[in-house]
C-alpha cells in the first residue's frame, strides 16, 4: 500500500489493514477547489497535516463542503515535492491512543500544495490568481511564533524584512511580506473581503498577524510602492478580519515506532525526512486524540461550517480567555517545566517524565496549586477538567513520542506568557501573595540551570535552539558547577529583565528566591534531583 490516488482504488487492501479511506471523490474536490478556492493555509507541517487538514476532510466526508485546502509552504520548500506532490497531496493520519492502539485514516483534503516563493514563478502566479478569486474566504496560518517576527533582539528589522521594505511587494522574501503582497493583489482586484486566521500557539495571535502585515504595508506606503488606501482596506474589519484563535493539539515529529507499525501491515509510504531546516516530516503524521480549536467568529466573506468538525466559534473575549487558560496556567507552563527538567535529567520523552514522581508532583503543583487560582475561565471549557485531562491522559500517553528537547525550543519566547502572566496576576491581586509562589520560581531556576549547558551529572548537554541563545548564555557566564558562591549577583540582569519574564522578578520579591534555588541546583552532581526532592517530597 502506497499513498497515491491510484493505490486507493484497491479498497479491500486498505480495509484489511484497518485504514479508513476518503469516501468523497478526490478528483472532483480538486477540480472544484481550483475553480472556486475557499481556503488557503500557510504552513504545511505536522500540525497542519494532523489537525487543520483533517478538519476540512471531515467536512468533505459529511458532505458539508465540496472544496479542499490549498497548502502553501514558505519555509521548507522541499516539503512540497517530497511530502505532498510525491504522494498526490495525500497524507496518513495516525492517532495514537493511550492504550497503544493506532487509528489510521487517509486524509485527502489538500487539493494542491504550492511553494510560497516569488522565484517559483508558476506557483507564485497561481497564488496571485487564487488571492484574486471572490470565492476565497479564509487564509490561515501555522507558521510558529517566529514566523510573525519582523525585528531582531536589538529592535532592528531582520535583513529579509529590510530588503522587502526597500524593494516593495514584487518579489518578497519574508512570509509576512509575501502575504501582504498577495493581499495587495486582492485589494486591486476590488477590495474583496477575506479573513486571515492565525492558528499558531501565541497570545492574541490575530492581533500579532495584523500588526506584522500592517507594519510592512506602512513602510510600502511611505515609499510609494502601494496605494495608501490599501491600509484602509486592511484596517476595515468588514473587508479584512484577523480573528483570534486558541489551538491545542500535540503533533510531534514522526515516530520510528509508528513507521515500523505501518510497515508491518504493508503500508510503504513511511519515509521520514529531515529537511535542510532540520524539520522532521513524513507522509504520515502521528498525533494524540485530544484537540481544541476555538476561533473568533469574524469572517467578512463567509466561512465553511467547521463547527461540524468540532471547532468552537465564539467572540474575541472568550477566545482570549481560552488561550490564557491553556497557555498561562493549564498546559504550556507544565510543558515548559517538563522540558527544562527533562533535558537536565536525561529523559527522552515527556511520557517518561510523567513516571517520575518528583516531576509529576512539580507540574501538579504548578497547575493545581499555583495555576488554577488565577486560571482564566472561558466558559466553553472547564479549566480544572482541561488540566485533569492534560496531567492524567495527555502528558502520560506513552505512545506520543514528544521530547523535552523539542518542547525546550525557543523557551525565551514562551516564558513571559507561560510563567510571567501568572506572576503578574499574583502581584496585582490583593487576595494573593506573590511571595508564596514556590514551584513557578523553581521552574525558572531550572531554566537558569539549564542554560549552563550541563546536565544534572555536570556533563555537557546540547541546548535546544533559541533566537536569544547567545544573550541567554551570557547571563550565566561565570557561574561554576559545584560552586554555589559563584552565582553572586550574576543573575540579577537576567531575572530583572522584563522582556524575558514580563516583570522584574526582584520587584515582586521572587528574584532572590530563584537565585537560592539555582545555588542549590549547581552545588554538586545530582543537585537538581536533590533540590526537587527537598521541595516536593514533603507534599
Amino acid at each position: 500500500m502506497k499513498l497515491s490516488k491510484h493505490a486507493l482504488k484497491d479498497y479491500t487492501l486498505w480495509e484489511k489493514a484497518d485504514i479508513e479511506l476518503p469516501k468523497y471523490n478526490i478528483d472532483e474536490m480538486v477540480c472544484k477547489t481550483k475553480e472556486n478556492p475557499t481556503w488557503v493555509h500557510f504552513g504545511g507541517g505536522n500540525l497542519f497535516k494532523g489537525f487543520i487538514a483533517v478538519l476540512q476532510d471531515t467536512l468533505l466526508e459529511k458532505g458539508k463542503s465540496d472544496t479542499g485546502i490549498i497548502a502553501v509552504v514558505t519555509y521548507n520548500l522541499e516539503v512540497v515535492d517530497k511530502i505532498y506532490r510525491a504522494y498526490d497531496n495525500l497524507g496518513l493520519l495516525v492517532v495514537m491512543n493511550s492504550d497503544g492502539s493506532l487509528k489510521k485514516r487517509v486524509i485527502g483534503s489538500v487539493a494542491e500544495c504550492l511553494k510560497g516563493d516569488a522565484k517559483e514563478k508558476n506557483d507564485w502566479d497561481r497564488l496571485q490568481r487564487i488571492f484574486s478569486e471572490p470565492s476565497l474566504q479564509m487564509v490561515s496560518f501555522t507558521i510558529t511564533e517566529k514566523g510573525y517576527a519582523l525585528y531582531d533582539i536589538s529592535g532592528n528589522f531582520y535583513p529579509d524584512v529590510r530588503l522587502d521594505i526597500e524593494n516593495g511587494p514584487a518579489c518578497p522574501k519574508h512570509i509576512i511580506s509575501k502575504v501582504a503582497s498577495l493581499l495587495y493583489v486582492r485589494y486591486i482586484r476590488g477590495e474583496i473581503p477575506i479573513a486571515l486566521v492565525s492558528m499558531d500557539n501565541c497570545s492574541q495571535n490575530g492581533e500579532i498577524l495584523k500588526k506584522s502585515i500592517v507594519t510592512i504595508v506602512n513602510e510600502w506606503v511611505d515609499r510609494g510602492f502601494v496605494d495608501p488606501k490599501f491600509l484602509e482596506y486592511l484596517n476595515n474589519p468588514l473587508k479584512v478580519s484577523f480573528p483570534w484563535s486558541m489551538i491545542d493539539k500535540i503533533t510531534p515529529r514522526p515516530s520510528e515506532k509508528v513507521k515500523n507499525a505501518l510497515n508491518s501491515i504493508g503500508f510503504e509510504s513511511t519515509e521520514i525526512i529531515c529537511t535542510d531546516k532540520k524539520t522532521f516530516i513524513a507522509p504520515f503524521v502521528n498525533t494524540e486524540p485530544s484537540q481544541y480549536l476555538v476561533i473568533e467568529d469574524s469572517f467578512p466573506n463567509g466561512r465553511m461550517p467547521l463547527e461540524e468538525a468540532g471547532v468552537i466559534f465564539t467572540d474575541r473575549n472568550t477566545v482570549n480567555l481560552a488561550e490564557k487558560m491553556k497557555v498561562g496556567t493549564c498546559l504550556n507552563p507544565l510543558h515548559t517545566a517538563l522540558a527544562i527538567f527533562g533535558c537536565l535529567m536525561g529523559y527522552q520523552t515527556i511520557a517518561e517524565e510523567m513516571k517520575d514522581k518528583h516531576l509529576r508532583k512539580l507540574i501538579e503543583k504548578i497547575g493545581y496549586a499555583e495555576g488554577l487560582p488565577v486560571a482564566a475561565d472561558p466558559g466553553i471549557i472547564n479549566p480544572e477538567d482541561f488540566l485533569d485531562e492534560v496531567i492524567n491522559v495527555r502528558l502520560p500517553n506513552p505512545f506520543i513520542p514528544d521530547t523535552p528537547k523539542r518542547i525546550a525550543t525557543d523557551t525565551s519566547q514562551k516564558i513571559p506568557v507561560r510563567f510571567g502572566e501568572t506572576i503578574k496576576t499574583y502581584a496585582q491581586r490583593p487576595d494573593l501573595d506573590v511571595k508564596n509562589l514556590l514551584y513557578i520560581p523553581l521552574a525558572i531556576a531550572g531554566w537558569c540551570r539549564y542554560l549552563m549547558g550541563l546536565d544534572d551529572c555536570g556533563e555537557y548537554m546540547e541546548l535546544s535552539p533559541d533566537p536569544m541563545m547567545d544573550e541567554l548564555k551570557s547571563y550565566v557566564l561565570g557561574i561554576e558547577f559545584g560552586n554555589a558562591d559563584s552565582v553572586g549577583d550574576k543573575l540579577r540582569p537576567f531575572l530583572s529583565n522584563e522582556k524575558l519574564f514580563g516583570i522584574n522578578l526582584y520587584a515582586v520579591g521572587l528574584g532572590e528566591k530563584v537565585e537560592g534555588f539555582v545555588k542549590e541546583m549547581i552545588s554538586e552532581r545530582h543537585a537538581v534531583r536533590k533540590t526537587l526532592e527537598k521541595y516536593l517530597d514533603e507534599f
